[in-house]
């Protein structure tokens, strides 16, 4: 029988002290939606003693029916020398209305006594009695036992004294919190198992990564007997972040066999990163692994040849069982293999004797010539093959653009603005807008006038905006590449652009990004019929 893990999502509240990380209401019900439906087990929401936004979350999403998924407010033990009945912060959990808490309590002697100055054996009265309240009020109790393992190698009988006093309470998981982040995966193993051994409640595991290790130590503390996990759904959190629930879930249910999330929803492990990503408003790491957009992407020739003979060969998982997908980056160390199997994503009949597949490596020699670089702007390449094929067709023409750059009005935030007039099927439209910079000003314009055809592209932006000086002896005359990278929400595409005019080459690399967006769509709608 295959071992189940919970799986116990800290997004919204350890996540939520991350560096540059603000969630509203709104964005915290639709993290709560996305968890829920990929069948995590627990989600930590918050801690509503400690603001009144997550007070009023667990107001709102009492709304919410979850399918899967149990909500768990967060809070700690009471304070010292008081009863538990006066601690304004358990009123508040209990006032969250969750069928499930996780109360956090001292493990570390030295914390004890020279951080929230009490005596040893006050805080083991402050652990039992708060958990014992909420027992009494018919709660889940999760346990987290902060600093755990520093306290253990400090004094080993007193932090499993801790333990005791929440059993004593009725906890129904001891969770070991690595809280400080740098422990060895070897030292989380022997302490985990030992602890495993000495209890007959289930235990649980919370790393931090600030050694780089804190996937490697969940998964040693589940090899050791854990069977509940924490951490947040792509790693952001405190200092260097949590333990990242996307790399151990992967780990554990493709490699390991254990069950941690719903058989079905392993596809979805991806598009969930990159929707977290988006409603928190960062840039999910490339190199993140199985979720990242560099996880499959494949460079040099004779990574590529491999791979495209048996995939194994360099990919340690299939893309697809994570819902990623593999990318063959068109470099100088990739050759008429590579450029053969994007041709062959397109129109999968043609074989490398057919002599389009010398005229595409023709023209895309010719490109790198004037500098254009498609490693990285895989988008701009596919447009590139699709043209040659005779399989594309503009969605729009732009008829001209204007752009104009000034000093700013005192009170104005935009010091540029743009027009751009377009015409699609005959039919023409004329755009202007006000932009930080003519590149912004003229994408404003551009996007405005286009979606009165096309309503869809409302919803991409641009997440990045690179340029790079190719012949920097021709100084201000000299030629410029240009990246910008897209996305939707859900996809995230590159496009490139090349000229001695910067504003050109952005204008370049910009209809790439639409034209593609535009393509997508309609690739997407004829499969949905089909």
């Amino acid at each position: 029988m295959t071992k189940k893990i919970y799986v116990f999502d800290s997004t919204l509240r350890d996540g939520a002290q991350a560096e540059g990380i603000s969630f509203s209401v709104k964005d915290k019900i639709k993290i709560v939606k996305a968890l829920d439906q990929l069948g995590v087990d627990y989600i930590e929401a918050g801690n509503p003693g400690s603001n009144p936004k997550d007070l009023e979350f667990f107001e709102k999403i009492k709304d919410t029916s979850l399918q899967n998924s149990k909500l768990i407010a967060f809070g700690s033990t009471r304070r010292r020398d008081i009863s538990v009945e006066e601690d304004k912060n358990i009123q508040s959990l209990l006032q969250a209305g969750t069928s499930a808490v996780a109360i956090f309590g001292k493990s570390w002697d030295f914390h004890v006594t020279n951080i929230i100055n009490t005596t040893l054996k006050e805080n083991l009265n402050m652990i039992r009695d708060t958990v014992a309240f909420f027992k009494n009020q018919g709660k889940e109790v999760i346990f987290d036992a902060e600093h755990f393992f520093d306290g253990y190698k400090a004094n080993s009988a007193y932090a499993l004294k801790a333990l005791q006093a929440a059993v004593d309470g009725g906890a129904d998981c001891l969770v070991l919190c690595e809280t400080n982040g740098g422990m060895f995966p070897q030292e989380v193993y022997d302490i985990t198992q030992k602890v495993v051994e000495s209890f007959s409640v289930p235990i649980g595991i919370h790393t931090h990564n600030d050694g780089g290790m804190a996937v490697a130590n969940s998964i040693m503390a589940i090899e050791a007997g854990a069977v509940h996990v924490q951490g947040t759904y792509i790693g952001f959190g405190e200092r260097s972040g949590n333990a990242n629930l996307s790399t151990i879930i992967a780990n554990l249910q493709l490699k390991k066999r254990y069950s941690c999330i719903l058989e079905e929803q392993m596809v979805n492990l991806t598009p969930t990163a990159r929707y977290i990503a988006e409603v928190a408003n960062i840039n999910l790491d490339d190199k993140e692994p199985y979720v990242g957009r560099s996880a499959f992407a494949h460079k040099a020739g004779m990574h590529i040849d491999g791979v495209n003979k048996a995939s194994h060969s360099f990919e340690h998982v299939h893309p697809s069982s994570v819902g990623n997908e593999r990318r063959l980056l068109m470099s100088e160390v990739a050759g008429r293999s590579t450029i053969l199997s994007k041709i062959q994503s397109i129109s999968p009949n043609i074989t490398k004797e057919d002599p389009v597949v010398q005229k595409i490596m023709d023209r895309v020699k010719e490109l790198e010539h004037r500098g254009y670089q498609f490693e990285g702007a895989e988008s701009t390449f596919e447009l590139i093959v699709r043209k040659q094929l005779g399989k594309y067709k503009p969605f729009f023409e732009i008829e001209y653009f204007k752009t104009i750059g000034e000093h700013p009005a005192k009170n104005s935030e935009f010091g540029s603005s743009a027009m751009i007039k377009i015409s699609v099927d005959g039919k023409e439209e004329i755009s202007a807008a006000e932009g930080d910079g003519p590149v912004n000003a003229l994408d404003k314009a551009l996007r405005r006038a286009l979606e009165v055809f096309y309503p869809e592209l409302k919803e991409v932006y641009l997440t990045d905006y690179k340029v790079r000086v190719l012949d920097t002896k021709g100084a201000t005359a000299a030629k410029v590449r240009v990246l910008i990278e897209s996305t939707d929400g859900q996809d995230i595409w590159t496009t490139v652009g090349v000229s001695a005019d910067i504003i050109e080459a952005s204008l370049i690399a910009l209809v790439d990004s639409i034209e593609y967006k535009l393509l997508k769509n309609i690739e997407k709608k004829i499969q949905d019929y089909l």
